[in-house]
């Protein structure tokens, strides 16, 4: 790619409209994985804290980490029919994404795994939380009535 002056511009830069090179902005990932079932809560803890680590040791940055809990899978994944899952929010580049999810296909504890480019993060809890949110509160007034 060549910039108006004919100088090559690398890739992750952008040329704003005098033609100098500026940062292009981090990319925002969400990656999500399901930990087998049969973990304790600190283990998968431990599993969000050492991806969280993957990523900032690789310049990265997480910007949250949500854990669902334990949920019901609609069919098995190897021979599991619950999972826990957990959300990170991340700022890195590709590779970066990559490192992390080639340590992820490798842990024995992780049973499926998905990270997507977005462009920006929701603000405060996801859709996920705040479903679960609202389904502690409705169980809560059914059970005080």
């Amino acid at each position: 790619m060549k910039k108006a002056g004919g100088a090559p511009q690398s890739r992750g830069q952008a040329s704003d409209r005098l033609g100098q090179i500026k940062d292009a902005a981090v990319p925002l990932y969400e990656h999500i994985f399901l930990a087998r079932q049969d973990l304790s809560q600190s283990q998968v803890d431990a599993l969000a804290a050492a991806a969280t680590e993957i990523v900032e040791s690789n310049q990265g940055k997480v910007t949250k980490t949500e854990t669902w809990g334990l949920k019901n899978l609609a069919y098995k994944i190897k021979r599991n029919r619950k999972a826990h899952f957990v959300m990170l929010n991340i700022e890195a580049n590709g590779d970066t994404v990559a490192e992390l999810e080639r340590q992820t296909a490798i842990n024995e504890d992780v049973i499926r795994y998905m990270t997507i480019r977005v462009d920006e993060h929701e603000a405060g809890p996801s859709v996920m939380m705040r479903k679960s949110d609202r389904d502690n509160r409705r169980r809560r007034e059914r059970e005080g009535n």
